[in-house]
């Protein structure tokens, strides 16, 4: 097993690694390979994607996200935009199997429905 400093060292260095994300926004602490990430950022992806980062580092046992989102460019689109745009996601990936997944948009939420063969086509929807 992992030090605590060697472990969050690992977390810090694939926090790095992501091109979405700015490392100075994330704060990293472990002990006994429970990762905690703390911070701002301006957007819900990069949110996600340090979890994900930190999820991928051999030894961690558990994330705790304390992460908040704030500022950033408000989005304007309505439902109909989303959808659009989510759909034509869909459409130019080829890891989601065409019309596997039903979309609903509902005042900005969003919530997916498929069933699929692949975990990764999962992921690729999410």
């Amino acid at each position: 097993m992992k030090t605590n400093e060697a472990l969050q060292r690992d977390v810090q260095d694939a926090i790095k690694w992501e091109p979405l994300l700015n490392a100075a926004e994330i704060g990293v602490t472990v002990k006994d390979g429970v990762v905690t990430l703390s911070g701002t950022v301006d957007s819900y992806p990069k949110k996600i994607e340090a979890e994900a980062a930190a999820e991928r580092v051999a030894g961690v046992r558990a994330v705790i996200e304390c992460i908040n989102v704030q500022g950033g460019t408000p989005s304007k689109k309505d439902d109909a935009e989303i959808t659009k745009q989510l759909l034509k996601a869909f459409k130019w990936n080829w890891k989601i199997p065409e019309n596997d997944v039903k979309v609903l948009v509902e005042n900005g939420w969003v919530t997916l429905q498929g069933v699929f063969n692949w975990n990764y086509q999962k992921d690729a929807a999410k």
